[in-house]
């Protein structure tokens, strides 16, 4: 993605990604979020024009999640499940190319983004979801991981490799979370628009002001996202050595797991 009026990076950065993450696992191939999808390339109108003049994604088909899967010799139909931090459209639009998956996503996003008040109607399309994911809702049940209310999110040994978490991280939109994977070496944590800019995982953060603006344009609850931010970077601080973490949208981060 190429957003418009960066001032070349002054004002925002001048390229983002849409970041996901494929686990393998014995019991098939799983997902964290899908970026943009198949059907979005084939048809980016769906998307709106104010989000495409905006956003300006590049679409294309090489770099769907699909196409990466075939291009690292997996197959899409081994994909069992997808784990969403949340159902902004630009996440949830490789949903259509799983249809078999079990869609793994906390309750008060899916509320959300099928029941969306006036304001949360244009963050989510419901085309992306036509096809009728078999969804499978979570919801904030007293576990705890480093010190952040965590949910299995799929059954898992504690600590095996290949568990997964949502870390609910709510503000961003209703009912966002974290998605953390536990590997060999160590936990990774996919902590979707939590935050934007790499910067912000450090105290004090320093996104540039036009993507500070427009994180807080975009929050369902400010005030709640803000406060997760700020314990996302307590996290971050005291198990540095223990989590990985990136969000959806820096590419710097990207490149640096690639």
């Amino acid at each position: 993605m190429r957003p418009a009026g960066t001032l070349g990076g002054r004002l925002s950065p001048t390229e983002m990604v849409a970041h996901t993450l494929v686990v393998e696992r014995p019991e098939g191939l799983l997902l964290v979020d899908t970026g943009f999808g198949r059907g979005d390339v084939a048809d980016p109108k769906r998307l709106g024009q104010p989000f495409r003049a905006m956003v300006r994604p590049a679409l294309d088909p090489g770099e769907t999640v699909h196409a990466q899967l075939l291009g690292l010799g997996l197959d899409p139909a081994d994909v069992t499940d997808v784990v969403l931090t949340h159902l902004d459209l630009d996440h949830a639009g490789g949903l259509s190319d799983f249809p078999t998956a079990r869609v793994h996503v906390h309750e008060a996003e899916l509320a959300a983004a099928t029941a969306p008040t006036l304001r949360e109607k244009a963050r989510y399309l419901p085309v992306q979801w036509a096809h009728g994911p078999q969804w499978v809702t979570h919801t904030t049940a007293g576990e705890s991981w480093m010190g952040l209310p965590a949910v299995s999110a799929l059954p898992g040994a504690s600590g095996s490799a290949g568990e997964v978490l949502l870390v609910p991280l709510h503000g961003h939109s209703r009912g966002h979370c974290g998605v953390a994977v536990s590997t060999p070496d160590g936990w990774l944590l996919h902590a979707g628009d939590s935050y934007f800019h790499t910067s912000e995982k450090q105290t004090p953060p320093a996104p540039p002001v036009g993507l500070k603006v427009y994180q807080r344009i975009l929050a369902a609850d400010d005030g709640l996202r803000r406060a997760n931010q700020a314990r996302l970077r307590e996290m971050y601080a005291a198990h540095a050595g223990e989590v990985t973490v990136f969000s959806a949208h820096d590419a710097s981060e990207l490149a640096a797991l690639a």
